[in-house]
């Protein structure tokens, strides 16, 4: 009886581990941070959140977008300024960072946060230099 208890916990107990986090843990772990996502051991993007659910992306020096995000289902989304279809998201903490897993633009693809500050991005206006 004990072994076959022992058994369901370590079947069950990854299971467990593999459910992806809520909004409301989204939320509180990204707000008033800046996260640093890379995909295959090089930097993929970084991204500003922001109160009320608001972003600033980048994936290039001093070029940034700006958009919100939403909850759906199991899955986080953003929207963006310069395209208003949806990229959603499922977020896992693995080790107190992030791990994130794409089911729309690219399913599959997968982005690991590497770095969380409270630094903000550098992102001038259109206008600054000109």
């Amino acid at each position: 009886m004990r072994t076959t208890a022992l058994i369901l916990a370590l079947i069950s107990g990854p299971a467990l581990a593999e459910t992806p986090i809520t909004a409301a843990e989204f939320e509180a772990h990204v707000t008033g941070k800046t996260v640093t996502y890379q995909q295959f051991g090089t930097l993929f993007g970084v991204e500003e959140y922001l109160p009320d659910r608001k972003v600033r992306w980048s994936v290039a020096p001093n070029e940034c977008q700006y958009g919100s995000w939403y909850p759906q289902d199991d899955t986080i989304c953003f929207v963006y300024e310069y395209s208003p279809t949806p990229a959603c998201w499922t977020f896992w903490l693995k080790g107190g960072a992030l791990v994130a897993l794409s089911v729309t633009a690219a399913p599959g693809e997968e982005l690991y946060e590497v770095k969380a500050d409270t630094q903000p991005l550098p992102c001038p206006g259109p206008d600054i230099g000109a």
